[in-house]
């Protein structure tokens, strides 16, 4: 177990622009996105550009990756993701999402889910999860991996292995014609072989044209989960996995999510689309 301290807020920095050629999305400037009304069954051409989307993402994701070393802050890994995603036409879909003020998050060690980029600086044996959104031509694309920083204890990194290897179990478990708790009950079962705690709070969801469209992709077998996967479906899939309990706390700022023992926590996801056959990844660099 690491003998890191716990983590505390860092300094916000200024909230970073966006080029005005780029298209925003709707609910940018508004405290809360419109409901989504559409289908969850995209037709080829929203996939498509949802493919561009995910690869933006992923390659902005890939890119704040490389800078993660000791030292280096994690306002850094948002300015990197932001200007990527930026370059290249797309506008960071976290980034004014309900208030939310960075472009990508960054979640250390305990925190489970949307830490906030700040001046936190990245310590020997961290782990650090990067979430990141792109939006392009109307869609978003959705990603985020843990990465290991510096000298990782044993127990971190294969919570860290284990989690990824999670989530490709569960990618395998896609079919037409399953209902969706097939994908949370791999999961769960994968996770209960090491006594890992599996987070039901907080899930994968539907995406397209919304960043969440209501559609809920839980990661534990739960008995509601009874929609049935169709070809064309689009959604996430994103685990998180405990060293300890699946309970949280919320910091302050209303994002932060840390494990209520404070032990770590690891998160892996993916964008797919169910196709005739399983499912294909659209977050891919």
């Amino acid at each position: 177990m690491s003998g890191q301290s716990l983590l505390v807020p860092g300094e916000l920095t200024p909230v970073r622009s966006v080029p005005g050629n780029i298209r925003r999305p709707e609910y940018v400037g508004k405290p809360a996105p419109t409901p989504y009304s559409g289908p969850e069954v995209q037709d080829a051409d929203t996939v498509e550009r949802m493919r561009i989307a995910g690869r933006i993402a992923a390659q902005a994701m890939g890119e704040a990756a490389k800078r993660i070393a000791p030292g280096v802050t994690t306002d850094e890994l948002d300015r990197v993701a932001h200007e990527f995603m930026c370059d290249h036409g797309a506008y960071p879909s976290t980034l004014g999402y309900r208030g939310f003020p960075k472009s990508l998050c960054t979640s250390l060690n305990e925190v489970i889910c949307h830490g906030i980029p700040d001046s936190t600086v990245l310590r020997d044996g961290d782990i650090v999860n990067l979430d990141v959104t792109a939006y392009i031509n109307g869609v978003h694309g959705d990603n985020n991996a843990t990465y290991l920083c510096g000298d990782v204890d044993e127990e971190s990194r294969l919570l860290v292995e284990r989690t990824e290897e999670s989530l490709r179990r569960a990618i395998k478990a896609v079919r037409p014609g399953r209902q969706i708790n097939v994908i949370g009950r791999v999961i769960e079962s994968y996770a209960k072989r090491f006594g890992y705690g599996v987070v039901r709070d907080f899930t994968g969801h539907g995406i397209n044209s919304s960043f969440h469209s209501g559609l809920i992709i839980p990661h534990y077998d739960s008995p509601h989960a009874t929609t049935v996967m169709q070809p064309g479906m689009t959604f996430t899939i994103e685990p998180m996995l405990t060293l300890g309990s699946h309970d949280y706390d919320m910091w302050d700022d209303g994002w932060t999510v840390v494990t209520k023992d404070r032990r770590r926590t690891a998160q892996f996801e993916h964008t797919l689309v169910v196709t005739e056959t399983g499912a294909e990844i659209l977050t891919l660099p």
